[in-house]
């Protein structure tokens, strides 16, 4: 029987703050996100002059299952016509447990208020007994809380 370490979890969660502006924080604005989400508490730019080129590494502080862990991330992908992007998140703790973390963020326009946020983790865990990623589920729930509210209060 083959050992399945590789897996995908997904979450979609509405958002009421306009589509574009909400991907927009995490594309052109994603410096701004320690001053928008309570669980960001450093982010700083590690490797390459642009926050938000596909070929920088930012290094990110923040509270993810319950501690403060560091960890990088650098933006895979982007496709600004339908609001996707792809994100890769390594070293530190999330090293510790999975060989690859990829997030994928869609934005989803519903109607003029509302939207949906769907965020996916490609993951390849580092052997069995480690589990999904389901405590990033938590954390992302806060930051998309937190930017929607920070957008509709703009």
């Amino acid at each position: 029987m083959a050992l399945v370490l590789k897996g995908k979890v997904i979450t979609e969660l509405g958002i009421r703050s306009p589509a574009s502006s909400f991907f927009s924080v995490f594309i052109k604005q994603l410096h701004n996100l320690q001053n928008i989400a309570g669980k960001v508490h450093e982010a700083k730019v590690h490797q390459g002059d642009d926050w938000h080129g596909t070929d920088t590494v930012k290094i990110w502080t923040v509270t993810l299952d319950r501690k403060v862990q560091t960890l990088k991330e650098s933006i895979e992908v982007i496709d600004e016509q339908n609001k996707s992007a792809t994100f890769s998140v390594f070293d530190g703790e999330v090293s510790k447990n999975y060989k690859t973390l990829k997030i994928n963020l869609q934005v989803i326009d519903k109607d003029d208020t509302d939207g949906v946020a769907k965020w996916t983790f490609d993951y390849e865990k580092l052997n069995e007994n480690i589990a999904p990623p389901y405590h990033f589920l938590d954390y992302i729930t806060e930051i998309t809380k937190d930017v929607d509210a920070h957008l509709l209060k703009a």
